[in-house]
């Protein structure tokens, strides 16, 4: 089993940002009964990008929370082990992924061996870590050739009611939806040009009834860091607003999964690959 690097030791006065990311430990629970998947499609196109079937790579989940993008990979029969930093995600993790192997870390520095995955994954968390530590990291456990996807659930700002809901977040807490999402693609950065990615976008939806629509609204980090009250009165208003366009309660959520993709530079292996923790020899 590889040996777990250090992580380095959080600041008293943490950045927003870096609040932002540790506010998910506390609502695990909820993120997990919530938030939504991924389409199989999504799926389809990480094969045709990487030329090879998801069934029996090796692949880490990294910032793998409390497993949503993990399971439909394992269920995909990918070789896999997640990596995620918060002790409640992980836990709700445990919970319902026993069976896939989890180890506390950060993609800023990942305890994982050299050369050892054929595929990172990050489901919503790249933005959670520093490029300029996380791309040189990647490219240490990526084996050669190996490859990087990063990928978002955005919602599809060209559907009315969400813009018109994008707008009402955009005043209440001061969120530019839009120009988070415009930022995406802008993500994988690596100033020395040793990633080349490609952007696909993938289209899908989801219909759930509206108090699962606000619990999934309510794990979002801007919900968890500003003080309840605030956060419970958008709650409310929103409901009233929603059902005036969804007056039987079932919300049509619609999302633009953006993938961001780039796969290492290819050399001859001078060793074979060290298994991940967990994976088969």
């Amino acid at each position: 089993m590889t040996k777990p690097r250090p992580t380095p030791t959080p600041t008293s006065n943490p950045a927003p940002t870096q609040a932002r990311a540790r506010s998910f430990d506390r609502a695990a629970a909820q993120y997990a009964a919530n938030r939504p998947g991924y389409p199989p499609t999504l799926f389809d196109t990480l094969e045709e990008l990487t030329g090879r079937p998801l069934t029996g790579a090796r692949v880490a989940d990294i910032g793998a929370g409390t497993g949503i993008a993990t399971a439909l990979l394992h269920a995909r029969g990918a070789d896999l082990v997640a990596v995620e930093p918060g002790a409640g995600m992980a836990a709700e993790f445990r919970r319902t992924l026993p069976d896939v192997p989890l180890v506390r870390g950060t993609g800023d520095a990942l305890p994982l061996a050299d050369s050892s995955a054929d595929l990172l994954t990050y489901a919503q968390s790249w933005h959670w870590t520093d490029p300029a530590r996380a791309v040189p990291e990647a490219l240490r456990v990526l084996r050669p050739g190996g490859a990087l996807a990063l990928w978002w659930n955005t919602d599809a700002l060209d559907v009315p009611w969400i813009a018109a809901a994008a707008e009402r977040l955009r005043r209440h807490f001061d969120l530019d939806v839009a120009a988070e999402q415009r930022d995406t693609g802008a993500r994988l950065r690596d100033p020395a040009g040793r990633l080349t990615p490609v952007r696909r976008t993938v289209s899908w939806s989801r219909r759930v009834p509206l108090d699962t629509h606000l619990a999934n609204l309510g794990s979002h980090s801007v919900f968890l860091v500003h003080d309840a009250e605030h956060s419970a009165a958008f709650l409310t208003e929103e409901r009233e607003r929603l059902l005036t366009v969804f007056p039987d309660a079932i919300v049509e959520e619609v999302y633009d999964v953006v993938l961001l993709f780039a796969t290492t530079p290819s050399r001859p292996p001078d060793a074979p690959p060290v298994p991940l923790p967990g994976m088969r020899g």
